[in-house]
């Protein structure tokens, strides 16, 4: 099954269950990409974040000049040179691709320097975020809280006098 499709049934389970439960139930949702951008916490975790991937995007940028340097004196030469000089030549540029690719992979892939040092720094955020949700959500006796945020449409619609966003932000503002 594809994607939409699995979100389709999905959406109708969910529709199913909540329609079951909907004269029991309050429904509301927040979107979590604005309590995030609102809180100083997360703010002052950005501005870290960005403090590491500098330094990492400098020295990519000065590896790729590098390398993109090698490859336009090689072309430069390459009528000039033996076949055996030619071979040096390309090997050398493949090792410094190669050494590109892997500090990039170490630096930005999935499990790489960065990805760890954002679940570090963001996780505790994560959590002190959902706690106020759900501090909101049985607060204000809502059974659900869904997310819509502009690149996530968990919530299709929702009527504004459900949007929790702000009291999450209020709550998370005041520390309680």
């Amino acid at each position: 099954m594809n994607r939409n499709a699995i979100l389709l049934v999905f959406t109708t389970i969910l529709c199913a269950a909540i329609s079951v439960n909907a004269q029991t139930q309050r429904l509301g949702f927040v979107n979590s990409a604005k309590i995030f951008q609102e809180i100083p916490e997360a703010q002052d975790a950005q501005k870290r974040l960005d403090a590491i991937v500098k330094p990492i995007q400098d020295t990519l940028e000065a590896k790729q000049k590098e390398l993109q340097a090698r490859y336009d004196e090689y072309q430069k030469k390459e009528g000039l040179m033996t076949e055996a000089a030619k071979k040096s030549a390309q090997q050398e540029i493949l090792e410094l691709e190669q050494k590109y690719n892997m500090y990039r992979q170490e630096q930005l892939g999935n499990d790489g320097q960065l990805a760890k040092q954002q679940e570090r720094i963001l996780n505790p955020i994560k959590d002190k975020i959902l706690k106020a949700i759900e501090r909101v959500a049985k607060e204000e006796k809502y059974g659900f809280v869904f997310d819509q945020t502009d690149q996530v449409r968990v919530l299709l619609y929702g009527d504004p006098a459900n949007d929790l966003t702000f009291k999450v932000i209020d709550k998370l503002k005041r520390g309680k």
